[in-house]
């Protein structure tokens, strides 16, 4: 067991900023992970934890003990990374069993070895594998093996980069309860790099969205999901993405699609009148209206036309144009409207976010992201919608 802490850290590479002024505390037994885009700096942080480059300013400490100048090998940390790392010439089981006969991570006996070997390989679905070699395993396979030859071995933290990258879907979803049974079993603190919001949201205890080396947004997956502090960590959640509306502030209400929508501007907002505002709508929070849900001021509703059904699944993704623009809105396939036809999309005022629009996520500087109004089902005293149903599997 252990704790993590960093302290304002920052590595480059020549003039390439990898990672900035990074401060975190990660808890004892969390399982704490780190979601953001390729190029964000999600293996630079996991190498800068470990020892594996050397930071070029800030404060990395396990266990409340200063890291600067100490080797990987005597940090107590375990990494899988994203390529598998394996050694050709040696089995399975050989593989898993190298961190154990190191002598780093205590002394094992053949017995105990093989027993904590039956065990993860049990876990993972390779125990069948353990006499093969590299070369004859899929690349599944040989994730599954490198995430093993981690989880085998004692550690204070477990530092786990995308390990279930290059596995299929089914067998991603498997892996992620087995991944989260597997830390909360072993009390071992873990950090999680991936770019899939779906494991951040389902493994993570908490979530911390990382831009440009930078995190944006730290808090539990209900926090992140139900109150992004910007459109970056708005859209980095969800699929398809959230939809992003232009709007102004007019008279005391919020106009957006060309006057086709607009709702009051609630006062503690703090909006000015003809300020400019984005607003973020979830596809799969908007439904097309048919008369189940009651009236009132509760609802938002907005005429408008398919444009575009595409089957997926059990769901089919709608294109409805509205206004001056368009909206994505994700229904079930058994009951989706078809292509041309005329409907009502809404949605519950308390899933409506709002956002500053002064600047674009696009800009330089400072101001490259939205800052956030409060959200609007915040000030409204209501809840939102649940997260995706597959966070919480």
């Amino acid at each position: 067991m252990g704790t993590l802490s960093l302290r304002g850290v920052r590595k480059t590479y020549g003039s390439t900023v990898a990672v900035d002024d990074m401060t975190i505390d990660v808890g004892d037994g969390e399982f704490f992970v780190i979601l953001g885009p390729s190029g964000a700096g999600k293996t630079t942080t996991l190498k800068s934890i470990a020892g594996l480059v050397d930071i070029d300013g800030g404060q990395v400490s396990i266990n409340g003990v200063d890291m600067t100048g100490v080797e990987p090998y005597h940090r107590n940390v375990a990494m899988a990374f994203e390529s598998y790392a394996l050694y050709p010439q040696k089995t399975v089981a050989q593989n898993l069993a190298s961190p154990l006969r190191s002598g780093r991570s205590g002394s094992f006996s053949q017995d105990e070895q093989q027993k904590r070997i039956d065990a993860v390989t049990s876990t993972l679905g390779i125990h069948h594998l353990q006499q093969r070699l590299p070369r004859e395993l899929s690349n599944g396979q040989r994730q599954r093996t490198a995430l093993g030859r981690v989880l085998v071995r004692p550690a204070d933290i477990y530092l786990l980069d995308e390990p279930l990258s290059h596995l299929d879907a089914k067998l991603r979803a498997q892996m992620r309860a087995e991944l989260k049974q597997i830390a909360q079993s072993s009390s071992t603190t873990t950090i999680y790099v991936t770019h899939d919001y779906q494991e951040a949201l389902a493994l993570g205890d908490r979530i911390a969205i990382l831009r440009e080396g930078r995190f944006v947004q730290i808090g539990t997956p209900e926090e992140v999901w139900r109150t992004p502090v910007d459109t970056f960590v708005a859209t980095s959640l969800g699929q398809p993405e959230m939809n992003l509306l232009p709007g102004a502030v007019r008279g005391g209400r919020i106009e957006f699609l060309g006057g086709a929508g607009s709702f009051p501007a609630p006062a503690d907002l703090g909006l000015r009148d003809g300020q400019t505002v984005q607003l973020g709508i979830r596809p799969s929070e908007l439904e097309i209206d048919r008369g189940h849900r009651p009236g009132g001021d509760r609802w938002l509703r907005l005429p408008g036309r398919v444009l575009l059904a595409e089957r997926l699944g059990r769901q089919v993704e709608l294109d409805v144009h509205v206004g001056d623009g368009q909206l994505i809105v994700v229904e079930d396939s058994d009951h989706a409207a078809p292509e041309g036809s005329e409907v009502t999309v809404q949605i519950d005022l308390a899933d409506v976010h709002v956002f500053d629009g002064a600047s674009t996520a696009a800009d330089d500087g400072e101001a490259r992201v939205h800052r956030a109004a409060p959200r609007l089902g915040s000030a409204l005293g209501r809840h939102s919608a649940p997260m995706p149903e597959e966070a919480h599997q």
